[in-house]
């Protein structure tokens, strides 16, 4: 059950036997009606602080897994793929792809430069890794253009290919290597593919805003200092956390359509039209790579939330379900909550990413039994 505290008495709901559709009650529909007849903003309603409605996480998660059944085939659980990885960084292209197979999704590919490939199909053959991007050092000046052509090219061989990419994973910052992820971004949305977007790719948007602007189907994930950074950039002012919900809420209306998942004690979450929060679970121990399992489970969910059909019939209308970029980011966001409370249960202060990753299928499946 979603449930909202502060702002009004309404209550929003997650119906899981009408394709999880989230149906504001007959009380807050009033509500907002009054609001807006008096002139005013029913997202901001006279000066009451706007507090996140709790997701109910493990109704969204048990929607939208697909079940286990002998007729389907390779594929149809989800085809993601991972944007990052150089020579510094190759442990979170890592973790986000694996991340992603470890929960269900049947093939995971990563795209990095050339000295990052060999160390990545090192940690695991069940990643399908692409040698393709290239750094500024690799690359003369007068050679930048046909380089740039080629890479684009070799990446579009696959792109119609996927159900989301994730990008940004280890990508690093050099100028040339973002210029192509540039030229990835668009030619991904122009085929309408998810985009979730962590690490040095929130770098590369927080700088083009315009890369995703408009565009639903992008996710964003940053953590404490990244959306700092975009308040700054979008809102120009600082962070105030007394309003939080609000503060997100304008934000993703600046963006203009992506929706952002703030991570934190409680990960808040909002696609423009409201403010969701998950807080269940969760660990003390914050090692570093959390956020490139986040970004490869919301993806796996999100792919899965778009297979479902989210269209319910309403009292007088047609009403979209929950969107399906908020469903992933509330799944993902729980599910790496549990497993990284469960591996802390058993590994306590020594525990590592690489734990919280082994415990992704348990929780799942104390979650979504098959």
């Amino acid at each position: 059950m979603v449930i909202g505290h502060g702002m009004s008495t309404g209550i929003t709901h997650l119906n899981a036997t009408k394709s999880g559709a989230l149906v504001f009650s007959a009380v807050l529909r009033r509500q907002r009606f009054l609001i807006r007849s008096l002139g005013g903003n029913p997202d901001q309603s006279c000066g009451v602080k706007m507090n996140a409605l709790e997701a109910d996480a493990m109704s969204i998660i048990r929607k939208i897994t697909p079940s286990l059944d002998l007729s389907r085939h390779k594929g149809q659980a989800g085809k993601i793929a991972v944007v990052g990885g150089c020579r510094e960084y190759t442990g979170a292209p890592y973790f986000a792809a694996i991340s992603a197979l470890r929960i269900g999704a049947d093939l995971s590919h990563v795209f990095c430069t050339k000295d990052a490939a060999p160390i990545i199909k090192s940690y695991s053959p069940e990643l399908i890794v692409h040698p393709v991007l290239e750094e500024s050092y690799s690359v003369k000046d007068e050679d930048k253009g046909f380089t740039a052509t080629k890479v684009l090219s070799e990446v579009m061989k696959w792109m119609e290919r996927f159900d989301c990419l994730v990008i940004g994973p280890g990508l690093g910052r050099d100028p040339f290597l973002l210029d192509c992820v540039s030229e990835i971004l668009k030619n991904a949305r122009q085929l309408n593919i998810p985009l979730v977007i962590d690490g040095d790719g929130l770098y590369l948007i927080t700088n083009s805003i315009d890369l995703v602007s408009g565009y639903p189907l992008a996710v964003l994930t940053p953590n404490v200092n990244e959306y700092k950074r975009l308040v700054q950039k979008v809102l120009n002012c600082e962070v105030n956390d007394e309003e939080s919900s609000a503060e997100l809420l304008s934000l993703v209306k600046g963006i203009g359509g992506a929706t952002v998942l703030r991570k934190g004690k409680s990960d808040l979450i909002s696609d423009g039209d409201e403010v969701c929060s998950v807080s269940i679970f969760g660990s003390p121990r914050r090692c570093g790579g959390q956020g490139d399992i986040l970004s490869g489970s919301v993806a796996v969910f999100l792919s899965w939330a778009r297979q479902l059909d989210l269209l319910v019939e309403g009292d007088s209308e047609v009403r979209r379900a929950m969107n399906p970029t908020v469903m992933g980011c509330v799944a993902g966001s729980a599910l790496l909550r549990k497993a990284a409370s469960v591996a802390f249960q058993y590994k306590k202060r020594s525990t590592l990413t690489s734990d919280i990753i082994e415990c992704l299928g348990k929780s799942l499946e104390d979650i979504c039994p098959i």
